[in-house]
């Protein structure tokens, strides 16, 4: 699959999908020293390719994960999984050390699996009018599993107030705390805690539908 290069909450320019690595998230000099991925990235931001290869392999059960919880087929997660390294590998040198590398991480996994998300829903509507025995069934993994409601619903809340979209993701995919979500989308702590807040609030009638 070919990779993206912009998405939400990850880059100074908005766009719509991809896995571009940004900046760093709130954090100290001592959170750093005492993360055991440390020391590889900084040997990798410095040209030892041993010690990329060795973080890439240390990140990929992590981001194999993350991926997992949003796409439910298997060769799905895989897929943006294997984008979100090459990604991490690419933009290695744009994270600043500013905060946590591990959220920094997780943001172009989750970023990575909604953009997956979207290729497959192309396919799928793609390949709609094709008899069923000649379709690939890969692209019917795209409606499998509650977490992809999600994604939708995501896309939508996209759609209506980006704004609100961008601190959902920060904080309900990637992860990242209240601190890290207002830092990386340079607003007050009140102001991110009330879009994501506001964003839940779109959400929930949206997926209560789809449950339903």
């Amino acid at each position: 699959m070919t990779g993206t290069t912009g998405t939400i909450g990850t880059t100074g320019t908005t766009a719509t999908t991809g896995t571009t690595a940004t900046t760093g998230t709130t954090g100290t000099t001592a959170d750093h020293l005492a993360d055991p991925l440390e020391d590889l990235r900084a040997a990798a931001t410095a040209g030892d390719r041993r010690a990329l290869d060795a973080l890439l392999a240390e990140l990929r059960p992590l981001m194999l994960r993350r991926c997992a919880r949003l796409l439910p087929c298997v060769d799905d997660a895989e897929e943006a999984c294997q984008e979100a390294l090459l990604s991490v590998a690419t933009h290695l040198r744009s994270f600043n050390g500013s905060g946590s590398f591990r959220g920094w991480v997780m943001v172009i996994t989750s970023n990575s699996a909604r953009a997956t998300y979207r290729q497959l829903k192309r396919r799928a509507e793609t390949v709609a009018s094709v008899p069923p025995e000649a379709a690939d069934p890969r692209t019917t993994s795209v409606i499998a599993g509650s977490r992809l409601d999600l994604l939708e619903a995501l896309d939508d809340l996209e759609t209506a107030h980006p704004e609100l979209a961008e601190a959902v993701v920060l904080r309900d995919l990637a992860a990242l705390t209240y601190a890290e979500v207002a830092e990386r989308t340079g607003v007050p702590l009140g102001t991110a805690k009330a879009r994501i807040h506001r964003g839940r609030q779109f959400l929930r009638p949206r997926l209560s539908l789809r449950e339903g």
